[in-house]
């Protein structure tokens, strides 16, 4: 079984690329980046969503009019009375509540079937093809990487949330940004009051500052709403079950990385990709429990994270794409899990998404090898978030592909 972790897999992978310097960020940093430069209204914003260990697919968009579903996996399938129904033949896993009300609302974009040729079911390998998009050469920077290359240098551009890069964001020449999952520290005491009256505005100060005392205010006001996030514990086993359900890498709390990013939005943060993550989804026992509940945390915490940012000037340009390294097998395994397979869903959520399906849903009569075939590549998904959403050539960054998925609303 291939258990690689997901330090490992980026350590492995950062010996491709050329050493560019990781820049771990601040909060203090980036907000006052945000204060002195904000993001322009109506600047498209990627967030990409990495769920590590190779979600099951099957379990997460059910084809639950095909009775090849329920007698390859009868210890694991869900009866139809059971599933988020959003047609005639195609239901949602029971836990994603709030995304089956995004897809209601027409914001939610599903690519069936997703993945790349000649599939690999090693974790390394197949993480490695997706987050470098480029699944038939080898390259040795990541399809953001690339284009964080072509963009002017800029610490804030793309971010991620924990102390490791993921190589998704690092390019030949430059690399993205990693926020640490920890707390600001902003002082006490005596020196802690005396920087909060710095920080109060006076009607004779000059217009320099002013503008510092209303920086360093902002740097308070952030501070108390974020750190207390960043702080907060992360769920227990029994919440996110790992152990049981299976690990590849990947954090543990979603819905915290996905708060921050909110407010980090909302401030004004001069940031156009940001990336996070959730692991547990290598579920090769017990995963009817283990994958619904991880699935139920991906739909809350997406959900909360739109209605977060709703309201804010940037809140109609997010784009959110979820996906992870491959599906499952067709046929559940002796410990009521599944083993590696090959292709799966992806998620494109946002206002400016037109939602629906796209792509061909594999058929569980015509398997290739045991697993489902790949019918969408992903690179027609990552072209259309690199044009729509970064307004950037797609060609020049995924090796002149031509292919696109047409979910994105305003071309």
């Amino acid at each position: 079984m291939d258990t690689i972790t997901r330090r490992k897999f980026l350590q492995l992978t950062a010996g491709t690329s050329v050493g560019a310097a990781v820049s771990l960020l601040s909060l203090d940093e980036i907000v006052f980046a945000a204060n002195t430069r904000p993001l322009v209204a109506g600047t498209p914003i990627l967030v990409v969503v990495t769920l590590y260990g190779g979600n099951d697919g099957l379990n997460t968009v059910i084809p639950f009019k095909d009775p090849i579903y329920y007698s390859s996996r009868p210890d694991i399938s869900y009866k139809a009375e059971e599933i988020l129904q959003l047609d005639s033949q195609f239901g949602l896993n029971p836990s994603m509540t709030q995304i089956a009300n995004l897809w209601k609302s027409g914001k939610v974009a599903i690519v069936r079937g997703a993945g790349y040729p000649s599939p690999d079911r090693s974790h390394f390998s197949s993480m490695a093809k997706w987050q470098s998009g480029s699944p038939t050469t080898h390259s040795n920077s990541g399809w953001i990487g690339r284009w964080i290359d072509s963009q002017p240098d800029d610490p804030m551009l793309a971010i991620s949330l924990g102390s490791v890069l993921p190589p998704l964001l690092a390019g030949v020449k430059k690399v993205g940004s990693a926020l640490p999952l920890g707390g600001l520290v902003i002082p006490k005491g005596t020196i802690g009051a005396d920087f909060r009256k710095l920080s109060s505005p006076s009607t004779s100060d000059s217009k320099l500052r002013s503008l510092a005392a209303n920086s360093m205010k902002d740097l308070f006001n952030i501070s108390e709403t974020i750190t207390p996030i960043l702080m907060r514990p992360e769920p227990k086993e029994i919440e996110l079950p790992t152990i049981n359900g299976g690990n590849a890498g990947g954090d543990s709390n979603l819905a915290q990385q996905l708060n921050i990013v909110s407010k980090l939005i909302q401030a004004d943060a001069p940031t156009r990709v940001w990336s996070v993550s959730l692991g547990g989804f290598d579920t090769h026992a017990n995963e009817a429990n283990a994958q619904s509940i991880l699935l139920g945390s991906v739909s809350s915490a997406i959900d909360k994270f739109m209605m977060d940012i709703k309201t804010s000037k940037h809140g109609s340009n997010v784009v959110v794409l979820v996906y992870s390294e491959f599906g499952r097998r067709v046929v559940g395994n002796a410990s009521k899990g599944t083993d590696h397979g090959t292709s799966g869903p992806m998620f494109i959520i946002g206002d400016k998404i037109k939602g629906g399906f796209y792509g061909e849903q594999p058929s569980l009569s015509k398997l290739v090898d045991g697993d489902l075939a790949v019918t969408s590549d992903f690179r027609d998904v990552y072209a259309t978030l690199l044009e729509d959403v970064l307004k950037s050539p797609a060609e020049r960054y995924l090796n002149n592909w031509k292919g696109r998925t047409n979910f994105y609303k305003a071309r």
